[in-house]
């Protein structure tokens, strides 16, 4: 299975899930040149997506929907919550349920709940050939319920959007602060931390920040926050961006 950050940060967020069945695409903030070139850098041929599946209605996690929808004729996943905040389920779209399965291409993928400022967002678990994938960026907190769905994950692709001392004295609006920082926001490095510390288990493999902001965090910081808890071990790290695709390989059975 291979995994492709094609791009992650408030502008524009896509990822594609590649097993032997075919390629899911989870969000599509990116316009059509980009993402079509983002795809051809990482050898995925558009006609090898066999779904697409939503987090939740932000630009930055659909403004490349409506010619998604016009280039491609697959099936549109999302929770109702996001589908109402979009005006309404669209041709060819189905629903997702928090916290019950649903099979796509080959994929189980289970939509789990997230803490943000949209209607239903979701996080996933995504299982397929014996492995097993958090994908958890966008939300405030991670919750206990979290924490549990995201147990005996081989690879997590966790938000780490901020670092606070950059956010408290950086340039932002204090409502903006206020928003970031709360509850239904974003997961800064140390609530990340926090988080990865009661995930590590001897069979995670990858650990991939995602959602970094532009002025409130860094790669430095990310890597020295989250390296507390990986560093002496044979857990791989690795920093996604907006500019670059980031791919990681996972085989079934390597140790």
């Amino acid at each position: 299975m291979r995994v492709h950050v094609l791009a992650s940060g408030s502008a524009g967020n896509a990822l594609v899930v590649e097993s032997k069945e075919g390629a899911v695409l989870f969000d599509c903030g990116l316009g059509p040149r980009v993402l079509a070139a983002r795809l051809r850098a990482v050898g995925v041929h558009p006609e090898q997506i066999l779904a697409l599946v939503l987090s939740h209605e932000h630009s930055d996690h659909v403004k490349g929907l409506p010619h998604f929808q016009k280039r491609f004729s697959v099936p549109i996943l999302a929770t109702g919550g996001t589908w109402d905040a979009l005006g309404g389920v669209a041709c060819g779209g189905e629903l997702l349920h928090l916290g019950r399965p649903s099979t796509v291409a080959g994929l189980s993928v289970l939509p789990l709940p997230a803490s943000h400022d949209a209607v239903e967002p979701a996080g996933f678990v995504v299982e397929g050939g014996g492995l097993r994938l958090g994908l958890l960026t966008d939300t405030g907190v991670v919750t206990e319920l979290l924490l549990d769905r995201l147990a005996g994950c081989h690879a997590l692709f966790l938000e780490t959007n901020h670092d606070l001392d950059m956010l408290r004295f950086g340039p932002y609006p204090p409502v903006l602060k206020q928003r970031i920082a709360s509850r239904h926001g974003h997961l800064s490095n140390a609530q990340a931390r926090d988080a990865l510390g009661r995930l590590v288990h001897p069979a995670l493999r990858q650990v991939v920040a995602m959602h970094l902001s532009r002025e409130n965090n860094c790669p430095a910081l990310v890597e020295q926050e989250l390296g507390c808890v990986l560093r002496g071990g044979h857990v791989k790290l690795a920093v996604a961006s907006q500019e670059e695709p980031l791919t990681v390989h996972l085989e079934e059975g390597e140790p």
